[in-house]
């Protein structure tokens, strides 16, 4: 990772860690929140603008500094046996994704059930996996990554799938709900160009996600989004196919 990267990175968990936002940030700096997420986004730091967010913020630079000799390999996906042992622990589980979203220890409990003891043993335990680092205080420090996702067929995708039902058991028609289904024929190349642009719309979500990470939880509400893409029909189709029929003989048939 370049060192710009690095230092971008660093800033932005001390950020996290004071809970400022970048709108609160811009505020301080008398710039636009568009300019300061651009800055963040394109890595734009000269050294006046860097002397200016330290000065606006309390970060000491010798700390920031630090951060950036000390920096810890950021994870990727987890090892099944480690997202087997989180499926296995509700309060395991449960902590996790707090963490994912970004929520400090005090909210951890505030939402859920969860005895302070219980809480610090669930998050030393993520800190052994490599999930976050456990700070003083009860703070950490998440280590996953931009392009983290759960292992395609592991234990935690296959536990969403399970509550596939309840996801999907609803009209979807309440504010900020919506539902669609599409089938389409499409050739390779144009597929390719349809996933590229949903793996972009994931990042987005993720980039939003991480931009509001020093709002209060009490003003962020959960939204989950249900992604999937694949070759199928539905059996009332697949019955429906001549024997013998595959792909290739029906687009032999169109173009005739």
């Amino acid at each position: 990772m370049s060192p710009s990267a690095l230092l971008t990175d660093c800033l932005k968990r001390e950020l996290r860690a004071q809970r400022i936002s970048y709108a609160a940030l811009a505020a301080r700096l008398g710039l636009s929140t568009a300019t300061v997420k651009r800055m963040f986004s394109r890595r734009n730091f000269d050294l006046a603008r860097l002397d200016a967010i330290c000065c606006a913020t309390g970060i000491d630079f010798e700390s920031l500094a630090r951060g950036l000799g000390r920096a810890e390999p950021l994870v990727s996906q987890l090892r099944w046996e480690q997202e087997a042992e989180i499926v296995g622990d509700d309060r395991l589980f449960a902590t996790a994704v707090c963490a994912l979203n970004l929520m400090d220890f005090e909210e951890m409990l505030a939402l859920y059930r969860l005895a302070p003891a219980d809480c610090v043993r669930c998050l030393l335990r993520l800190d052994r996996m490599g999930f976050l680092r456990l700070l003083p205080n009860n703070r950490y420090r998440l280590l996953v990554s931009r392009t983290f996702r759960w292992l395609p067929d592991g234990p935690i995708l296959r536990y969403f799938r399970s509550q596939a039902g309840d996801f999907l058991g609803s009209r979807f028609d309440g504010p900020g709900e919506v539902v669609r289904v599409v089938n389409v024929r499409l050739t390779e190349a144009a597929r390719l160009q349809l996933l590229a642009r949903i793996e972009a719309l994931v990042a987005e979500y993720s980039g939003q996600h991480n931009a509001e990470a020093a709002v209060p939880s009490a003003m962020r509400r959960p939204l989950s989004l249900l992604v999937a893409a694949r070759r199928w029909e539905p059996a009332f189709m697949r019955r429906l196919r001549r024997q013998n029929a595959g792909e290739g003989d029906a687009q032999r048939r169109t173009e005739s």
